[in-house]
């Protein structure tokens, strides 16, 4: 939904122009009867922090009230902003501003985006279950907090730089509650898993899986961060190899929602958005 003074929102990244974002958020701005505009911002690899300014001080086809921000800026995105919700402080990372007038609030909603698709839609409770988690940045981070409170038996940070997943695993041990919680090399992180969460970059680069087939235990959850092609071959391994194979697109709907309320105060229903949006990109094939 558009109006002259709708409240402004955008989603900032580099590249963005993929970004189903603001479908998303025009869906549930029309579901909620709220007033939005929401576009893309696409920043500079070098000049992220003035280009968000910028937009935030633009006021002049409608008050700027905040915005998603992808990769590669979200520990950028954190360490601009003045106030952080707990689970942004816990990730040190930021998929979420909120533009106050007291000062900006950074959020982080993609690992509760995570846990929800993975339960709710995928139908899979994590409780118990041997999770891996592929990678260490600022996707990743997100993820392992909210991960972990669904108290998974044990939850394996795979990276190839291992001590930035060993910092990851360290910031999160207090909250780690009974989980197993390890950092481990790609090529030494352990088989049988029920649940893999591919949160590299790999898919996105177009680079092969970084782990081997091992690591999937008969009918597990591989879930790769991405969605539409550059999923595609992180699915087809998990399928070939009797894994059942999930793209992000889910966990986008879910972490988005998480913001929407965030911004407006009212929880958007997520699933005829993700049917929508799945019927979309399927129509764009």
């Amino acid at each position: 939904m558009s109006a002259p003074h709708a409240d402004r929102y955008a989603v900032a990244g580099n590249p963005v122009e993929h970004s189903q974002s603001p479908f998303i958020h025009a869906a549930f701005a029309r579901q909620t009867d709220q007033a939005i505009d929401y576009g893309r911002l696409l920043c500079p690899l070098d000049g992220f922090a003035d280009a968000l300014r910028r937009f935030a001080a633009d006021d002049s086809a409608g008050p700027v009230r905040g915005c998603n921000v992808t990769v590669p800026f979200k520990f950028e995105a954190f360490e601009l902003a003045t106030r952080h919700t707990p689970r942004a402080t816990l990730a040190r990372a930021a998929n979420t501003l909120r533009f106050d007038a007291e000062g900006w609030l950074a959020d982080n909603t993609d690992g509760i985006g995570l846990v929800r698709d993975i339960e709710r839609n995928a139908g899979v409770r994590l409780a118990g279950r041997r999770v891996l988690l592929m990678g260490a940045g600022g996707a990743a981070a997100g993820a392992i907090g909210p991960l972990l409170t669904s108290a998974p038996a044990a939850l394996v940070v795979a990276n190839r730089t291992v001590a930035k997943a060993q910092a990851l695993v360290e910031r999160h041990r207090a909250v780690a509650g009974q989980t197993e919680l390890v950092a481990r090399a790609p090529a030494d992180c352990g088989s049988g898993f029920e649940v893999v969460v591919n949160a590299t970059a790999s898919s996105l680069q177009g680079a092969d899986i970084p782990v081997g087939a091992g690591v999937l235990a008969p009918g597990a959850l591989a879930l790769d961060m991405m969605y539409g092609p550059a999923a595609r071959g992180f699915i087809d391994w998990a399928q070939a190899h009797g894994a059942r194979g999930r793209d992000g697109l889910g966990m986008l709907v879910e972490q988005a929602a998480e913001a929407f309320a965030l911004w407006r105060g009212v929880m958007p229903d997520t699933a005829p958005v993700l049917d929508a949006l799945r019927e979309r990109l399927a129509a764009s094939r």
